[in-house]
């Protein structure tokens, strides 16, 4: 699993052939690389859409902590409300929009939790703060007063003072294997680019189609 710098050890696409790639990931990686150069902040947010249990789409800004070829990972409570939903329906959707390039990337596909280990490897490399936080929140519960959370996380704190915040229990990450991939660049006029990638399993090839704008 690579880091949000992505794969370093493909060969750079241009943004002027991006409709001759033959396969999505060395091409998101590309454009990744660009906008991690240009926008302002977060070029790793991505919306993250789910369905609740009547059918009802939920979205919401996430950030992409890793992504190679099995797919785009992300982190959260587990009891959350998208925990919850991807539990009930692992399927969802992303999408990455990058307003500084005029472009954007649109992902489907299927859900799985990401195993322990990798969970352990990402919650060791955030900040002791937000460790405590991870512990503090209960993510998508009422919250009675922002003191009440103010108390929560110093609670938690005196209990870490010295030595390493552990992974909570209930916090953990999740996986999205595409089944779809289109990038979207815009163009005067509306006349805009669009290549769709699609496969029916993962590992199988992907075929690639232009649609129109």
């Amino acid at each position: 699993m690579t880091d949000t710098t992505s794969m370093k050890h493909q060969t750079p696409l241009t943004s002027g052939d991006f409709t001759a790639a033959d396969e999505p990931f060395a091409l998101f990686d590309a454009w990744l690389n660009e906008a991690i150069k240009s926008e302002p902040n977060d070029p790793n947010a991505m919306a993250l859409a789910t369905v609740d249990p009547d059918g009802l789409p939920d979205v919401r800004m996430v950030l992409m902590k890793g992504f190679d070829t099995e797919g785009f990972v992300f982190y959260s409570h587990i009891a959350s409300q998208k925990g919850r939903e991807l539990a009930a329906n692992p399927k969802a959707a992303l999408l990455f929009h990058w307003k500084s390039l005029r472009r954007q990337v649109r992902i489907r596909g299927n859900v799985t939790p990401v195993t322990d280990t990798e969970a352990d490897a990402y919650f060791a490399t955030r900040p002791k703060q937000a460790q405590i936080g991870a512990w503090a929140s209960k993510q998508s519960e009422a919250l009675e007063s922002r003191f009440a959370f103010e108390q929560a996380i110093a609670k938690v704190a005196a209990r870490h003072v010295i030595g390493e915040v552990p992974r909570p229990p209930g916090w953990s990450g999740w996986r999205i294997t595409p089944s779809r991939i289109e990038f979207w660049h815009d163009r005067p006029f509306r006349l805009h680019d669009r290549i769709e990638f699609r496969r029916d399993a993962a590992g199988q090839p992907w075929s690639k189609t232009r649609m129109y704008p």
